[in-house]
């Protein structure tokens, strides 16, 4: 693995109120944002960089607010285009923590080819996807998330189109890092932030966000109360995967796929479960997880998958140090002194 980190540690310990910006917040009353800006808010000081080694960019949606709520610099763009600007800033200073704030519109739809792009060349940049299955800033109409048969104000009669699953095409498009959190777990989603900072390479964490006008409750069947310890697998590597408010349920790998079982019954006992391995290369595994989903089984939840990789801002600066050693060209006198010259 090559590596060139330039990111400089802080020399004063920082708290989440250093990062708190002085404009006021216009989210809706209720919107599962506020959750994620106080996550981030948790998870900043944790990571250690000084404040102004962190960068927050943002296209278009409810979601690209975020460089205004946090107080580091920041970029809002156009719509769909956060992970060019992104991975521009980061090739051109390495020494920058770099955030996105993006929804499912804005990063699948519009932002397509820059999203699946980004995590191809795998650029060391952060990516919190707020999915609420909506388009919330434009007032309701479907996404590529929104579940087939959905009525909208784009789709009076239902949905047609076939969905988008993030981590399909997170895991399809090469992704190294992919985690999912419901927004109603704050304390998962900062640990689970703090591993997508630590990973070197593009990370993309999923957040299943509600939107309280336009699409509420979309997430319920996951995250509600009741339902969450039976419908949620919370993933943590190198330990079995075990769920269900009595963790009497489990996940075994059968016949090349996944099952639901429960311990104790039919001879099964917990040295029959899957162990979780977050940072196997072969995406195999992981993407059967990520496609995971209620009532058949439970989603899961927490750091999917953390593969190593070389990055591409590594890879450039390695091309950049090896070109400066071999050029005959070593200043500007040189330059102007390079190739037929002559004199007047």
């Amino acid at each position: 693995m090559i590596e060139y980190k330039r990111i400089e540690k802080s020399p004063v310990e920082l708290t989440k109120q250093d990062f708190v910006s002085d404009q006021m917040v216009k989210w809706c009353p209720g919107c599962g944002a506020h959750a994620i800006l106080a996550a981030v808010g948790n998870v900043f000081p944790k990571i250690g960089y000084r404040k102004e080694n962190f960068a927050m960019v943002s296209g278009i949606g409810c979601s690209s607010r975020f460089p205004y709520y946090v107080d580091t610099f920041g970029f809002h763009g156009i719509h769909g285009r956060a992970s060019a600007i992104a991975s521009g800033l980061k090739v051109a200073n390495p020494g920058l923590s770099v955030w996105v704030a993006t929804g499912d519109g804005d990063s699948m739809a519009i932002g397509g080819n820059h999203f699946i792009h980004v995590l191809r060349r795998n650029i060391d940049i952060n990516i919190l996807l707020f999915n609420n299955q909506i388009y919330g800033l434009t007032k309701g109409q479907f996404s590529p998330t929104t579940p087939m048969g959905t009525v909208t104000k784009t789709s009076p009669h239902g949905t047609i189109e076939h969905p988008f699953t993030v981590s399909g095409l997170v895991l399809g498009a090469q992704g190294t890092f992919f985690a999912r959190v419901p927004d109603n777990n704050i304390k998962l989603m900062t640990e689970v932030l703090y591993e997508a900072a630590k990973h070197d390479g593009t990370s993309v964490v999923e957040i299943l966000q509600n939107c309280i006008i336009f699409a509420d409750k979309v997430h319920e069947h996951i995250t509600n109360r009741e339902m969450r310890e039976e419908r949620q697998l919370f993933l943590k590597h190198g330990e079995p995967m075990i769920f269900g408010k009595n963790r009497d349920k489990g996940i075994m790998l059968m016949n090349n796929g996944l099952r639901v079982v429960e311990i104790g019954k039919n001879g099964v006992n917990e040295n029959d479960l899957l162990v979780h391995d977050q940072y196997a290369t072969d995406p195999s595994i992981h993407r059967m997880l990520g496609r995971m989903k209620a009532p058949d089984f439970p989603v899961a939840v927490g750091v999917i998958r953390s593969a190593p990789a070389d990055t591409y801002d590594d890879l450039i600066e390695l091309q950049i140090e090896n070109a400066k050693k071999t050029s005959k060209i070593q200043c500007v006198n040189d330059l102007l002194r390079s190739g037929d010259t002559w004199e007047i």
